[in-house]
């Protein structure tokens, strides 16, 4: 059926609550929001489901929830008895539905006999990847859209490892749902015996699993109770967690009132995304009142985090993902190695997208490092690769979205964790007289400076996803010699699982395949252009090494107006 038939059949369903009747009616003379919410279907992949929150087959809502659900239920039952026995944990953030999608989730599984272990409370995605493991269910659910605008909501399935359910899995998962064709046919069961709370220990086992990753007793007992760090959570769920690991290692630790509130509205930010400096407005305003040293925000999932330190001056400055990624590897290789518990066969995994100088730090530490796609499940893969063959011992994860995981005890980002480790890290330079700031300079000298920066196309409409993958599609029709100043070395189509070189010779690249094009430059700079799996936006990704940041940027301009003649825009 085209869209109009789709809206007028939901419209005219006696099955559709008051509200959302109201909703709909509400759309009655707006063609592109009945096309949008009725023209297609919210997709479900390996990232799970992710859209704006509202009535409609495209939309994010109960219905949508519980048809994905089913389809879930449809898939557990197909491993027999034991899968439905040991059930599914689910966990949700602070935003708006999340609490009732998660119940409604828990109820279509307990209609399907499948056991709901449901937390009484947000709790972050760590948390929710460390249950799963804990309670050894078969699978997981977080309701999130992690760091979107807050029109937005998502639904994330894990697999029994704790990481993100496998390809092979979700495509079982969307077949069953895709035969799911009415989408209000779906019901669940309320006050089910089926519905079990999480157990109250699990929290608390977390927690010690993160002491026991702590590197630098010695700098926090002497340095905690006096470090001035400033956190917030921004409406999200990491605020209790968070707050909770620092004051157990005995680091002294600032809330911003005003931002704990559970918020579906994130009202004192834009966006809840700490990755910008913005976002961290609040709390840098904050640690310039009581003269703090270090600024902290988590977004409403927790497992992103945001750093801002000050700098020479006394300026506090926000730093990237990738530069707080290349202070936490650098900061664990040298206390691992300081206490000679550095691993023979220790790896490090991050994205291929993420900062080329982890090269330069791994092979400084003689640590391997391994690159996977974009999507940290591609690094809990490797987790449970090297678990069951024994080859490597995952030592640090880490993408430039400021998602970092250090310890196998979750198979996701895991901003509690990396929130741990940074207050620590500022004990330890402290403790010898630096900072944090200064050591990222020392980097710089020893390994060359390099400069990452991520831009980001904005698309909308029904048909976002299309265009993007179409522009990505027809960049790898194109032969470059070069981009600004570079000469293209090779260039890597992901999406087939190959790297061309500049003389046309071909290898097959050994890792999981996804649309994306990656230019390799010279001097190990790199350009890479894919769409974003989470929301309409098409990414690209510039890595510049120059000997100093003012060089890289005057490089980086011209990359970048190289590449936006390549897309044929301005970016």
């Amino acid at each position: 059926m085209g869209y109009q038939e789709n809206y007028e059949a939901w419209l005219k369903d006696g099955r559709l609550t008051q509200e959302e009747r109201a909703q709909l009616a509400a759309i009655g003379g707006d063609e592109k929001q009945k096309e949008y919410r009725f023209g297609g279907e919210l997709a479900f992949g390996t990232a799970g489901m992710r859209g704006i929150i509202g009535c409609g087959m495209n939309m994010m809502n109960a219905r949508t929830v519980m048809r994905a659900t089913q389809g879930l239920a449809e898939y557990i039952k197909t491993l027999g008895k034991d899968g439905a026995e040991r059930g599914v944990v689910i966990s949700y953030d602070t935003r708006r539905g999340s609490e009732l999608f998660a119940r409604k989730a828990a109820e279509v599984l307990a209609a399907n006999k499948i056991k709901a272990y449901l937390f009484s409370d947000v709790h972050p995605v760590p948390m929710l990847s460390y249950a799963v493991r804990k309670l050894h269910t078969v699978a997981g659910i977080m309701i999130t859209a992690s760091h979107n605008p807050k029109e937005y909501n998502g639904y994330k399935v894990y697999g029994e490892d704790g990481a993100q359910m496998s390809p092979e899995a979700t495509a079982a998962v969307v077949e069953f749902i895709g035969k799911i064709t009415d989408y209000l046919s779906v019901s669940g069961e309320e006050n089910s015996p089926y519905i079990l709370p999480v157990p109250q220990g699990v929290d608390e086992e977390y927690f010690k699993e993160l002491a026991r990753l702590t590197l630098s007793q010695e700098a926090v007992k002497k340095c905690g109770k006096d470090l001035k760090l400033v956190y917030t959570p921004v409406h999200g769920s990491g605020f209790l967690p968070v707050t909770r690991i620092l004051k157990m290692l005995g680091i002294n630790v600032t809330v911003v009132e005003e931002q704990t509130k559970k918020d579906t509205e994130f009202s004192t930010v834009a966006v809840p995304n700490p990755e910008f400096k913005e976002t961290l407005s609040m709390g840098i305003a904050l640690a310039n009142r009581i003269d703090a040293d270090v600024v902290f925000g988590t977004d409403p999932d927790a497992d992103r985090l945001g750093v801002a330190v000050r700098d020479d001056k006394g300026e506090f400055i926000a730093l990237s993902g990738n530069q707080t990624g290349i202070l936490l590897l650098d900061y664990i290789l040298t206390r691992l190695k300081e206490e000679n518990a550095l691993p023979a066969n220790a790896a490090v995994v991050k994205s291929f997208v993420t900062t080329g100088m982890a090269k330069a730090l791994c092979d400084g530490a003689g640590a391997e490092l391994f690159e996977t796609p974009v999507g940290f499940k591609f690094i809990g893969e490797k987790i449970k690769e090297w678990e069951v063959d024994g080859s490597h011992t995952f030592v640090f994860g880490f993408e430039e979205s400021c998602g970092y995981l250090r310890g196998t005890h979750a198979r996701d980002k895991d901003a509690v964790v990396a929130s741990m480790l940074c207050a620590e890290m500022v004990c330890y330079y402290r403790y010898l007289g630096k900072t944090v700031y200064g050591r990222l300079q020392e980097i710089y000298q020893k390994y060359g400076f390099v400069l990452d920066k991520n831009v980001s196309i904005g698309y909308s409409g029904l048909n976002a996803m299309k265009e993007m993958n179409a522009v990505v599609d027809g960049l790898k029709k194109k032969r470059v010699a070069a981009i600004g100043p570079f000469a293209v070395q090779a260039v890597r189509d992901y999406s087939a699982g190959i790297r061309r070189d500049a003389c046309g010779k071909e290898e097959s690249l050994n890792i999981p395949k996804c649309n994306c094009v990656y230019y390799e430059l010279g001097g190990g700079s790199f350009v890479c252009v894919r769409p974003s799996g989470t929301e309409p936006k098409l990414k690209i990704y510039y890595s510049i090494q120059a000997k100093d940041e003012e060089s890289a940027n005057g490089i980086l301009a011209k990359v970048q107006k190289s590449v936006a003649e390549l897309l044929g825009k301005e970016n």
